[in-house]
């Protein structure tokens, strides 16, 4: 997935993990609302 977007590949665990992250976040603010 993040080939397609041009991700070099050392920085594509790097952009996963920052997806992760976001992920979490925002659905520990669903869990809250």
């Amino acid at each position: 997935m993040l080939r397609k977007y041009g991700y070099p590949p050392d920085k594509q665990e790097k952009a996963t993990q920052t997806v992760l992250e976001q992920a979490e976040v925002l659905s520990e603010g669903w869990a809250v609302a």
